[in-house]
């Protein structure tokens, strides 16, 4: 399905619905233009408010439209060992006595929250194979040091399985795994709320948020956003780690104003957000860094890019990407995701040498976010089949398997 075309899904999911174009377009508020320009493959792709509106007409997850990932079918077809692993990691199975890891008379909580450190570094890079190699011993390590030593340990080793099954939850939804994405973050969240960190219940809502959104549950979504971030303003603004928390759950609540179509709402959010980043700079840097929300003036104004790509506002993308100097600690994912949105943005207003030119920034940086990114496909694709091709656009459709 992952190489199906999202106007053969749309197409496919309308049918099982048992409704026409027509009756798609008015149940879900897009056009019936757009509908048949997707289903005519006129069109390669289409917003995240457009796609939002589609599946909430369809009556399905979001994930649905865009297809699988990469090498994880949901088909029905058997699922690779390594995510088999993952999954059992997070939910062991019913009435296994506990087992205590190897090496379990060397794990420290340093070490463990340094190798915790290391995996998420690796999602970042897009490695997820890896990381699924790595995340199950880090759970059960974790699982152990939560049950051993003192009360103080047992807090300190909460917050290191919050964090690891954190980690499952953000690699579950990159692999198209809502359900289990879900499963891992409540468990997450049982372990944040016992921890010795007032600020991991609040992170661990941010990941949830975000497992609501891919689900088009923008209303659930934005409204536990805005309440966690409501608790850590009220008790932790005044530290650069509290600032940090509650600005990604500002930014988390104001995308899914944006996909729920309030562009104004969520622009305003976004400025607030981005206000706000500024103090970080007068404020002690956070201990431990790596294992906090991501918020800074970059991601802030990568966000407010993306933002301004999805509602069709390309200039504006552009004006506020012109320029940008990112901060050292933004991650290679937020990175990738700026050279896509720039890249739709000179294509949408018909610079196709500026979309590939950032295209190809993109292939030399992160070649393995390039080939997870649904969108950077359809970029190509689109310019794939215009009449006038840039130079360096046959690489990329190459490398993408769009030339053939």
């Amino acid at each position: 399905m992952g190489s199906e075309h999202l106007g053969d899904r749309v197409q496919r999911l309308r049918r099982m619905a048992d409704l026409t174009q027509e009756g798609l377009a008015e149940r879900s508020g897009v056009s019936v233009d757009v509908v048949r320009k997707l289903e005519q493959r006129r069109k390669h792709s289409a917003r995240l408010p457009t796609l939002h509106a589609l599946a909430k007409g369809l009556g399905v997850e979001v994930t649905t439209l865009l297809g699988d990932p990469p090498a994880v079918p949901s088909t029905g077809e058997a699922e690779p060992p390594a995510l088999v692993a993952v999954r059992r990691a997070i939910m062991p199975p019913l009435f296994a006595p506990p087992s205590e890891p190897s090496g379990a008379e060397s794990l420290s909580l340093p070490l463990l929250r340094s190798e915790i450190a290391a995996a998420w570094t690796l999602y970042h890079a897009a490695d997820f194979g890896r990381v699924m190699e790595v995340l199950p011993g880090i759970i059960a390590d974790a699982r152990f040091a939560s049950a051993v030593g003192d009360e103080g340990q047992r807090g300190a080793g909460q917050g290191a399985l919050a964090k690891a099954l954190q980690l499952g939850g953000h690699l579950a939804i990159r692999l198209g795994k809502t359900d289990l994405a879900l499963s891992s973050l409540e468990r997450a969240f049982a372990a944040a709320e016992v921890s010795m960190d007032p600020l991991l219940p609040p992170m661990i809502c941010n990941s949830v948020a975000w497992a609501y959104q891919r689900q088009n549950r923008l209303d659930d979504a934005g409204s536990l956003a805005v309440r966690a971030a409501d608790g850590v303003e009220q008790r932790h603004i005044h530290s650069a780690e509290g600032v940090r928390v509650w600005g990604g759950l500002l930014m988390s609540a104001a995308t899914s104003s944006a996909r729920s179509g309030d562009y104004e709402t969520a622009n305003a959010m976004m400025r607030t957000a981005e206000q706000a980043a500024g103090r970080l700079a007068t404020m002690p840097p956070p201990a431990d860094g790596k294992l906090l929300s991501i918020f800074s003036k970059s991601s802030v104004r990568i966000e407010r890019v993306r933002l301004a790509v999805q509602h069709a506002r390309p200039e504006e993308a552009l004006r506020l990407a012109r320029g940008m100097r990112l901060s050292r600690e933004t991650p290679l994912s937020w990175r990738t995701w700026l050279l896509l949105d720039v890249a739709r943005a000179y294509a949408d207003i018909g610079d196709a040498e500026g979309a590939t030119k950032s295209l190809a920034k993109l292939h030399r940086v992160a070649p393995s976010w390039m080939r997870h990114h649904t969108l950077a496909v359809t970029i190509v694709q689109d310019l794939w089949a215009a009449k006038s091709r840039p130079p360096g656009l046959r690489k990329l459709a190459e490398f993408l398997g769009v030339a053939g």
